[in-house]
């Protein structure tokens, strides 16, 4: 099979035509790749921000794919079926995070793209646990970047809480899906984008943000919360300073550029800074549940697999809005 492989950290991906296949062993499955997200988390492997699982690996895992082969013990998805795999690949079940529904905490947690081979390929393997039945009504392009950037948005935004006004630092894949899904909601978004993007601004606008407007100036009105979705730590105080008394700022991102110092009086009045890890599946389960009945829009730029390192670069430079997916 093709598949777009990543040798060291801070190297471009190299294509090799003539990949083995993967076999699926017992609980897993064997995927034909339909489409792949590419992820922010990508660029930080890629670009050597996270540490590099020390093997040759096949980044993506924002994937859907059909079922073309069960291992054993495989109940259930079954051949012919439409599925998605996300970050969150592999859980010990057995640790004191993973009993008490933290799984997404696990400290021998094993992620898709990272540690295990994911969706830049024609063909890939993953526990069947660790799937989701992807709706019908999504096509395969558009219902990428739900495994990721909308899982990640769904999770921030419940940790968020059920605030009327919402901040949204970084207008990008999460937050454009994560705007529809806290309209849905009742709730207010407010969109923070590069300083300048108008572009990017009108498209926050276009997708019911009430207000949209650069990093570097402040909301019309205090915001119940925040997540940030952009890896700047620059970032927090700002939200901080936004939000109002008892007000929760969320770092929904894997990697973030330090914080800088700033005075405990933003912190103070029971304003709660968190973040956000991984995801688990009863995240997925929910989120499935609720794009059943609500219909998102993603925006999306497709490319073909041999175009990860140019998906990956407009990433890096901004130059995306909305999501990149690759099409096998």
């Amino acid at each position: 099979m093709r598949a777009m492989v990543l040798d060291a950290p801070r190297t471009p991906l190299l294509l090799d035509p003539r990949r083995e296949a993967p076999r699926p062993g017992p609980g897993q499955v064997l995927l034909q790749v339909r489409a792949c997200g590419v992820c922010r988390t990508d660029l930080h492997i890629v670009d050597g921000e996270l540490p590099f699982p020390g093997h040759p690996v096949v980044p993506g895992h924002e994937i859907v794919g059909t079922v073309v082969e069960v291992g054993d013990g495989v109940t259930a998805p079954s051949v012919g079926s439409r599925v998605g795999v996300p970050w969150l690949g592999w859980t010990c079940g057995e640790c004191a995070f993973c009993r008490s529904g933290r799984e997404n905490l696990c400290d021998r947690a094993r992620f898709t793209g990272y540690h295990l081979d994911g969706g830049y390929a024609e063909r890939t393997v993953a526990d069947a646990r660790f799937t989701f039945p992807i709706p019908e009504a999504y096509g395969d392009v558009e219902a990428a970047p739900l495994l990721c950037a909308g899982l990640i948005g769904y999770r921030a935004l419940r940790l968020a809480g059920p605030g009327a006004k919402l901040g949204f630092y970084g207008f990008g894949a999460a937050a454009h899906i994560a705007a529809q899904v806290a309209q849905a909601r009742g709730q207010s978004v407010y969109a923070f984008t590069r300083p300048g993007d108008t572009e990017g601004q009108a498209f926050a606008r276009d997708l019911g943000a009430v207000w949209a407007g650069g990093s570097d100036e402040r909301p019309p009105e205090p915001l119940d919360a925040a997540a940030i979705f952009a890896p700047v730590g620059a970032l927090v105080p700002a939200a901080l300073s936004a939000v109002v008394k008892g007000g929760t700022v969320v770092c929904a991102g894997i990697h973030m550029s330090d914080i800088p110092t700033f005075p405990y009086a933003l912190l103070w009045e029971e304003r709660v800074l968190r973040s956000v890890a991984n995801l688990t599946r009863t995240d997925g389960e929910e989120f499935f549940s609720f794009l059943r009945v609500h219909r998102l829009r993603t925006r999306t730029t497709a490319y073909p697999l041999e175009r990860a390192n140019d998906a990956l670069a407009d990433l890096r430079e901004g130059r995306i809005q909305g999501a990149a997916v690759l099409e096998p």
